[in-house]
């Protein structure tokens, strides 16, 4: 397993522009070995120019990137030979079975046909592939499609592997599939980069995530940090009857009442010493509460905070 707190990928001041046009304003990243490490952010952030600096298919005007300790400008040859890279769209040849498409990728990376054999039945397995391993891939699923493209990539084992909008288009079967999968992948110590439009999917993978809008990093951190940013915690208390929501209504300052659902709102942090003090002061009163819930601010919430945009998930573009 990959090291964890050892640094899978190091980026100091990363620039890139198009003519007149900045995709990226001197961004720095620190992705942890052994983890998932999401980038989010609206289109036209700079997601994918990012994955292609960082996978050497593009070179940055200026900054130092560092993928499994190589300078991906000085070292591109052994940085390729340490990553896997899955597209936005499957890459995958209609015209060879599923096998097929696993044969050629050991084949073009020089395994041995006892290795290439070994690899290749392992993936069909792993990915729950075998049984249309010898069926044209033309006929696959959208799920069963991005399933062999992302064995593809797995053909070398690679240490760090990036995800671009990996799920785009699946339905929330198959996109919950692959993150089994993705979980699996970094159980066994691989790096995962992802950028994902589904803010749910970089909630339930990411160690850590950043938000890029216009070439800045506007945010970083794990999910509830990032949450924990955003205003609109509060705890939902609800009552038996309604002369209990009116006492409470009286005794917390700042509540919002809801008299058809015999609930109150309580601006609150959700913390374990806040909710005492609440519970508390409600005891005080003898006011006695039916059940209680803790909300938190979503990552949509805090996409539309720090961008200003609603994601495309929730616009559904």
């Amino acid at each position: 397993m990959a090291a964890m707190g050892r640094s899978a990928i190091a980026v100091t001041g990363l620039r890139k522009a198009f003519g007149d046009k900045t995709v990226l304003a001197g961004i720095d990243l620190d992705v942890t070995a052994g983890t998932v490490f999401a980038l989010l952010g609206p289109n036209g952030a700079g997601k994918t120019t990012t994955v292609n600096v960082l996978t050497t298919l593009m070179k940055a005007d200026s900054g130092t990137v560092r993928v499994a300790g190589h300078d991906v400008a000085t070292d591109a040859r052994t940085v390729r030979g340490v990553i896997g890279v899955t597209g936005q769209f499957a890459a995958v040849d209609d015209l060879l079975t599923g096998e097929e498409n696993l044969r050629l990728m050991a084949d073009l990376h020089h395994l041995r046909a006892a290795e290439a054999r070994r690899v290749v039945t392992s993936l069909l397995d792993q990915f729950d592939l075998a049984e249309s391993a010898g069926k044209v891939a033309s006929t696959y699923s959208g799920g069963m499609r991005r399933k062999l493209d992302l064995a593809m990539t797995l053909v070398t084992r690679p240490q760090i592997i990036f995800l671009d909008e990996p799920t785009t288009g699946l339905d929330p079967r198959s996109r919950r599939m692959m993150w089994d999968i993705v979980r699996d992948l970094v159980s066994d110590g691989v790096t995962v980069f992802l950028t994902t439009q589904y803010l749910e999917e970089a909630d339930q993978l990411a160690d850590r995530i950043a938000v890029l809008d216009a070439g800045h990093l506007v945010a970083e951190g794990t999910p509830d940090e990032l949450k924990r940013q955003v205003p609109g915690r509060h705890v939902r208390l609800r009552f038996a009857d309604a002369a209990a929501l009116e006492g409470a209504a009286r005794v917390l300052s700042g509540a919002t009442a809801d008299a058809a659902a015999l609930t109150l709102r309580v601006p609150d942090d959700g913390g374990v010493k806040s909710l005492r003090a609440l519970l508390g002061r409600l005891d005080e009163y003898s006011i006695d509460v039916a059940e209680f819930s803790v909300h938190t601010p979503d990552l949509d919430d805090v996409f539309l905070a720090l961008t200003g945009h609603a994601s495309t998930e929730a616009t559904g573009q």
